[in-house]
């Protein structure tokens, strides 16, 4: 039996089984499978499970990360599933076009928010802190100390685009820094400006888009959302990923000696005003109609207006169209001293809690755990996103479920006509808004309160009832590490290639950027030969030749990985020199790689090249930061 027979198993098993796996290849670092239904796999347990350094939701495939050894356990997958094609024969484009949109978008909104949910969840709680001091007296408008707090804990929340700018950059492959120019037109002080002063003219009046026009750009009307752009989502998302594009065409046309300031230059002049012309309008318009449905629905019957508002509310926030509802509770609030709408919407807090607190309790995976509890502690404060973006949203059954309870929460408060009778805290402190302005504590109070436990009990059984994770079939085997004898003196790495050295952190691609790999840094190459960056011999060589794995003379393994997803090129453009076992010196020509076609076909020509076997407390020490040479000292690692 091969060692890698158990670890073939629990992958088979946690990706669905034989019967999900619709195509599998590999590259040099992962199995890269196509599944019939990704909310089948357990990605959850592969990501902790030993043999595995994390699972990849990207493109339509479900990668998960093996490193060194992904051949061999490729194999044994081959062996157990029998019915697959062999690497590189399988329909992996034609299965890309047939993947569900709500499966892209699920997946893409994750890896928006998967890199500061931890940050994103500790901001919640200090929210938290803040609501328990307001309900003590001290609030930010008369306490330094409550509002030094508040600052701590809100300003994330307000300025969330920034940190969607920085991901969404990186996912949608856009310069870091023109997608934060972005952004930070959308988020200037002074935008609200421009819907502010004289009224030039009104557009489509007596309508449900009507607007007051108060600036024009070149004679177009500029119309902004209600709420402006701080702590919103999808449009900032929409802006990122249209300035990608601008990008994209604007390199196609742009000299390359050009390109360093001509890019974000026409990427900024062409995208921010679409973001505020286009976007936003577009949002807008969204949200009023948005209101406009909800308010009629209420005059039809409050028990549906009810589950609708609740069990739509997280959706509603996702997409920014609340915004078409909280004027209209506001303007409620003031004429006639209630709101129905948050008397509904209110209960959401509770949902995410109750599936929040069942997963902590159900989940075996220690990583869960570490995110579910804060982001349960945010949601009792009425902080959902933690726990919206980090747990639920990519395991869609538990976003249906926290919809259900709070449509049903919504549908309580709604038929016993729950309303706040002015604007008040978030989560459980929002409770002290439905005691009447006489202090008395009538039904309303307690069907609130009802309704919040009602909410929190149906989701949380609900998902008690459901599979959150599960444990391997058969007890993990125990692989012995190999000690690996300590260096005395550093080994210096030369340079493979010619090019610009860039951070390993700006690869865009997570294995590597996150150092899950490694250490190393990447390369954007300028010309084509492959050389050999030590003394070794050469242990791995992809059948594409877009990858090579080399062990130094001192023991490190060294992966250099020639362009991002180059894998789908199937060989074309790769010319290997080199086979597996060869004995190589410093300086020698590995791979010779047409750079041109890799840039024509649309790949990233960025190189990494990573020690696989470096220690955490290793030390490496770059001696090239900017430009490089082939064959010249690039780093030393220790």
């Amino acid at each position: 039996m091969s060692e890698y027979t158990q670890l073939a198993k629990d992958i088979i098993d946690n990706v669905g089984g034989k019967e999900n796996v619709k195509s599998l290849r590999h590259c040099i670092t992962r199995l890269r499978f196509v599944l019939n239904n990704e909310s089948l796999a357990n990605t959850d347990y592969l990501k902790s499970r030993d043999g595995i350094i994390t699972v990849v939701q990207a493109s339509g495939q479900y990668q998960v990360v093996i490193g060194n050894e992904v051949s061999d356990v490729h194999d044994e997958i081959q062996k157990q599933l029998g019915q697959l094609t062999a690497n590189g024969d399988d329909p992996i484009v034609e299965e890309e076009n047939k993947t569900n949109l709500l499966d892209k978008f699920v997946n893409f909104i994750s890896q928006l928010f998967q890199p500061f949910l931890g940050p994103l969840a500790a901001a919640g709680m200090i929210k938290g802190i803040v609501a328990i001091l307001g309900s003590f007296g001290m609030t930010p408008a008369n306490s330094g100390f409550a509002a030094v707090l508040n600052m701590a804990g809100d300003g994330f929340f307000q300025f969330l685009p920034v940190m969607l700018a920085v991901t969404a950059s990186r996912v949608l492959d856009l310069n870091i820094f023109s997608a934060l120019g972005i952004v930070s037109a959308l988020l200037y002080p002074t935008i609200g400006d421009l819907a502010s002063g004289e009224v030039l003219y009104t557009l489509f009046a007596n309508t449900v888009f009507e607007s007051d026009i108060f600036q024009t750009f070149l004679g177009i009307p500029i119309i902004l959302p209600p709420g402006g752009y701080m702590g919103t989502i999808i449009p900032i998302i929409i802006a990122v990923w249209f300035g990608s594009r601008v990008e994209k065409k604007a390199k196609q046309i742009v000299p390359r000696s050009l390109q360093t300031f001509f890019v974000p230059f026409i990427v900024l002049i062409v995208a921010v005003p679409v973001s505020i012309l286009l976007i936003g309008p577009v949002a807008s318009w969204a949200a009023s109609l948005i209101g406009v449905f909800f308010s009629w629905l209420y005059q039809l019957n409050t028990l549906i207006f009810g589950i609708l508002v609740g069990g739509l509310w997280q959706v509603l926030v996702m997409f920014g169209l609340h915004w078409g509802l909280i004027p209209i509770a506001i303007l409620q609030v003031v004429d006639q001293g209630f709101t129905p709408i948050f008397g509904a919407s209110d209960v959401a807090w509770a949902s995410v809690m109750g599936v929040l607190i069942a997963v902590f309790i159900k989940t075996k995976n220690s990583k869960t755990k570490e995110l579910t509890l804060p982001a349960a502690i945010s949601s009792f404060f009425g902080v959902t996103e933690p726990g919206v973006y980090g747990i639920l949203l990519p395991n869609k059954i538990l976003f249906i479920i926290s919809l259900i309870a709070a449509g049903i929460g919504g549908g309580y408060s709604g038929f016993f006509n729950v309303v706040p009778y002015r604007m008040g805290g978030l989560g459980i402190f929002s409770l002290a808004s439905y005691i009447p302005n006489d202090g008395v504590i009538t039904m309303n109070v307690w069907h609130r309160i009802i309704s919040f436990v009602l909410t929190f009990v149906i989701a949380f059984i609900i998902t008690m009832m459901v599979k959150v994770d599960k444990k391997a079939d058969a007890e993990v085997e125990v692989v012995s590490e190999t000690v690996i004898e300590e260096q005395s003196k550093p080994e210096a790495i030369y340079s493979p290639l010619d090019g610009e050295v860039i951070p390993l952190a700006d690869v865009d691609d997570p294995v590597f950027s996150s150092g899950m790999m490694g250490k190393g840094v990447a390369i954007i190459p300028s010309d084509g030969i492959v050389y050999a960056p030590t003394d070794g011999e050469v242990v791995t060589l992809f059948p594409t030749g877009h990858a090579i794995g080399i062990q130094s003379d001192l023991g490190h393994e060294i992966l250099i990985h020639i362009g991002i997803n180059t894998v789908e090129l199937e060989g074309q453009g790769f010319k290997p020199l080199i086979v597996v076992g060869d004995k190589i010196t410093q300086g020698q020509p590995l791979i010779e790689v047409n750079i041109a076609l890799l840039k024509e076909r649309g790949f990233s020509t960025t190189t990494p090249i990573i020690i696989t076997n470096a220690k955490e407390d290793s030390v490496l020490t770059i001696a090239q930061e900017s430009q490089t040479k082939a064959k010249s000292e690039l780093f030393t690692i220790e």
